[in-house]
């Protein structure tokens, strides 16, 4: 396959081009998200270690059904980040510990706490799944 043959078929099949480029981008950026986000990721170990050391709070930010079928036991409860600063104001001297199911719902909300002026705020790498793969208990509501 030479140049010119990738040109003909750039310019016969410009659609499948474009969208080659477009999921490219996005895998580009779901790569990059976590790093540009300037959040820090804590595995689960780790964060045991902030627990167990500094007080950590670890805060749930899943829907109410899912935080009814399993969390992590004394986990504080947020669903939006709408309120949220008056929520966990009194725990704005410790380490927050931010995770979802996942962990990629988790990153955007510790952006957001950031910038409501908490200071030590990380997100579980993995989320509620990455726990309970570390078989750390979880607790039901």
């Amino acid at each position: 396959m030479n140049l010119n043959q990738i040109i003909e078929f750039g310019t016969n099949h410009s659609m499948l081009v474009a969208a080659l480029v477009a999921i490219l981008i996005m895998l580009a950026f779901d790569l990059f998200r976590h790093t540009l986000s300037g959040v820090t990721e804590v595995a689960p170990s780790q964060a045991t270690r902030l627990l167990n050391t500094e007080n950590a709070v670890l805060v749930d930010i899943r829907t109410a059904q899912e935080f009814r079928g399993s969390h992590i036991a004394n986990a504080v409860h947020i669903e939006s980040t709408e309120g949220a600063g008056e929520k966990l104001r009194k725990f704005r001297d410790k380490p927050l510990i931010v995770y979802c199911n996942s962990g990629n719902r988790s990153i955007g909300t510790c952006g957001k706490l950031r910038k409501q002026g908490f200071e030590r705020v990380y997100n579980l790498k993995g989320g509620l799944l990455a726990w309970q793969k570390a078989d750390l208990p979880v607790a039901k509501s």
